[in-house]
């Protein structure tokens, strides 16, 4: 394959969404990993057969995954959320290379691998290049809280169930500090953008 995959990744309300819409912009196919994780748990799927076996019936009436009932099951308990990842983490990687080879014959350049656990999937494997987005806590919880309707506690749970700054800043070839007004945040995106333009 001679696509770039870029994964886009970074702790949950640091602002990852606000940069991948800059990598559309300026041309970029996007996998949205978010998107590729509902397809594989759609109703009927094996996917979420597998998932009701582990851990009871998680499903709404509809029979459709029910997000918030396995939302208060894994973000809680870390051997659950382990356990979880284990079932659904080999569906959303196959799905992500079908996708990644049809972008490579349709021929795409570069293709953007939207996830935010993209380091837990193992699909960092599939990238050619990392660019986390990290953000300080408290704006980050004010931010989960803003946009996700969800209690401090619950929050903060999430929070704590994901890697810190120096984890990201370790595994990554860029990283895009949300630190200033969205802006300057937008420039810093632009600037990564134009670097990896030119490792071409």
């Amino acid at each position: 394959m001679s696509i770039i995959v870029i994964g886009l990744t970074g702790q949950s309300g640091a602002g990852k969404t606000t940069v991948c819409r800059q990598f559309s912009e300026s041309g970029f196919a996007v996998i949205n990993a978010d998107k590729v994780a509902r397809k594989v748990m759609e109703k009927g799927s094996s996917c979420l057969e597998k998932t009701c076996e582990v851990f009871g019936n998680v499903k709404d009436v509809d029979g459709n995954l029910d997000r918030k009932k396995i939302a208060s099951i894994v973000f809680t308990d870390r051997e659950k959320k382990k356990i979880y990842e284990g079932i659904i983490f080999p569906y959303i990687t196959e799905e992500i290379v079908r996708e990644i080879k049809g972008f490579d014959e349709s021929g795409e350049e570069y293709v953007v691998l939207d996830a935010p656990t993209l380091f837990e999937s193992g699909t960092d494997k599939l990238c050619t290049v990392i660019v986390s987005v990290i953000c300080d806590r408290e704006t980050r919880l004010e931010r989960i809280l803003a946009r996700d309707g969800i209690t401090r506690q619950q929050a903060e749970a999430r929070l704590n169930s994901q890697y810190d700054d120096k984890f990201y800043t370790e595994k990554s070839d860029y990283v895009i500090v949300n630190d200033s007004t969205e802006e300057e945040f937008l420039e810093k995106a632009v600037a990564v953008i134009k670097m990896i333009k030119g490792e071409r």
